[in-house]
């Protein structure tokens, strides 16, 4: 049997339906961070929304890109990883200045690439913004885990400032490729 297919323009799909399932599954992540604190539940669910994010871009490869899709799927991960860590913030299990560096930058920089799509300019992602990605999804997971100690509030922390170091400087990539598109 074929494997159906997608156009660009498509919002249904099955990529498009497992990426808003993620949003909209997050605040059961945050209720059982704030409920229970960093644990295996809510590690082993971190791990479904975290995971998820791989096969609703297999998916998408397989069956079609959409610009809904390209549009949802960054978004997603924003605001679950967003969500976990103001979560974290609440629980004292992270500091809060890496938490509001890494949102004013995923804020700012979605309204930037919002503006310069307004104007027709696609800033796509690059290697270091996924990157980026991966690493604040390890933090959140390293922050969830179930232990406790200095020694592992300092992994915890390295952890999250290296996101953060990873964030800005994949910020700063966006803006430099955004202007260099707009000149063009």
């Amino acid at each position: 049997m074929a494997t159906p297919t997608y156009g660009p323009t498509a919002l249904a799909t099955p990529a498009n339906a497992i990426t808003i399932g993620r949003v909209l599954a997050t605040p059961v992540l945050v209720a059982l961070v704030l409920g229970e604190g960093p644990g295996w539940p809510s590690l082993a669910f971190w791990i479904v929304l975290a995971g998820t994010d791989g096969a609703d871009g297999w998916l998408a490869r397989r069956q079609g890109a959409t610009r809904s899709g390209a549009f949802l799927d960054p978004l997603a991960d924003k605001v679950i990883v967003l969500a976990a860590l103001w979560a974290l913030v609440t629980v004292d299990r992270v500091p809060w200045p890496p938490v509001v560096v890494i949102a004013a930058r995923e804020v700012a920089l979605s309204a930037y690439r919002s503006y310069v799509g307004r104007r027709g300019i696609s800033v796509p992602a690059r290697p270091l913004a996924k990157v980026k990605t991966l690493v604040q999804i390890l933090a959140v997971s390293a922050a969830l885990l179930p232990v406790e100690g200095r020694g592992y509030e300092a992994v915890v922390a390295t952890v999250l400032w290296v996101a953060v170091a990873l964030t800005v400087a994949s910020g700063v990539q966006y803006l430099l490729d955004g202007r260099r598109l707009t000149l063009t």
